[in-house]
């Protein structure tokens, strides 16, 4: 019985420290611009988990994103969902503007592109 215990704490906390782990591999701008409030980089939060993102497009060979209608290369494509919103590709849940101005178009594509690298971890 003691050993079943034991092992019960031991793979909780495990699975703690990856969350922690997870959580710090998230970068200090995606906390600066609010993305940490509906993402997480493995696990669905509000918005999908960053890493399903990069698998759903990266990892399928996609290179185009299609936005209002209008085919733009993935990146740009990306940054302009992340920047003006929308919602339809998750679920029904959508995503808020986030930089509707053009103000923050540097910051976000570093976040993109952070989000597409996760596709090969």
């Amino acid at each position: 019985m003691k050993f079943i215990i034991g092992s019960m704490v031991a793979v909780a906390g495990l699975m703690v420290a990856g969350s922690v782990m997870a959580a710090e591999e998230m970068p200090a701008l995606a906390k600066k611009l609010n993305c940490t409030a509906c993402h997480a980089i493995d696990k669905k939060v509000v918005g999908p988990a960053w890493r399903d993102v990069a698998k759903k497009y990266t990892g399928s060979g996609v290179t185009k994103y299609t936005y209002n209608g209008k085919e733009y290369p993935l990146i740009e494509g990306l940054v302009m969902k992340v920047s003006k919103g929308g919602s339809g590709n998750w679920g029904t849940m959508p995503m808020p503007a986030n930089d509707a101005a053009g103000t923050k178009q540097a910051e976000i594509t570093e976040l993109v592109k952070f989000e597409q690298s996760l596709a090969t971890k």
